[in-house]
């Protein structure tokens, strides 16, 4: 776990645009579960989070085709909330950050950690902006 103190600006970078926390299973649960379309980004501490997966994640939950829902977990911090997203993202194995599309509770788009690092921000918002296009 971390201090509070060190991650809060790094849950504002997402919920101040519009996304949902989810500090436990049972909400992770009912947001994935809804109809529709739920975006979730497995938020974390690395570097890679702050160089590439938040801004990506921003940009394209802009676009003017968005998911229904937009939620994050916290790795590292509400494992609880984390372990259950990740379960949903089966078999995709756990890494953070990670980001993943659901429709009507089935996963039709990941983005893995392997994914994220070494990427400008804006090719990974745009593997986004694409699959919200597609399933949004």
């Amino acid at each position: 776990m971390y201090p509070e103190y060190l991650v809060e600006p790094m849950r504002a970078e997402l919920t101040k645009v519009g996304f949902e926390e989810m500090k436990t299973a049972a909400d992770v649960d009912n947001a994935i579960g809804a109809e529709g379309t739920v975006f979730v980004v497995v938020n974390s501490v690395c570097g890679c989070a702050a160089a590439n997966a938040r801004p990506a994640a921003r940009l394209a939950a802009a676009n003017d085709k968005h998911p229904d829902k937009l939620i994050t977990v916290f790795a590292g911090m509400e494992k609880e909330a984390v372990d259950r997203a990740r379960g949903y993202m089966m078999p995709f194995p756990p890494s953070s950050p990670a980001m993943a599309l659901f429709k009507d509770g089935k996963l039709v788009h990941m983005i893995e950690r392997h994914q994220i690092e070494g990427r400008p921000a804006q090719m990974i918002a745009d593997s986004l902006v694409g699959a919200f296009d597609q399933y949004c």
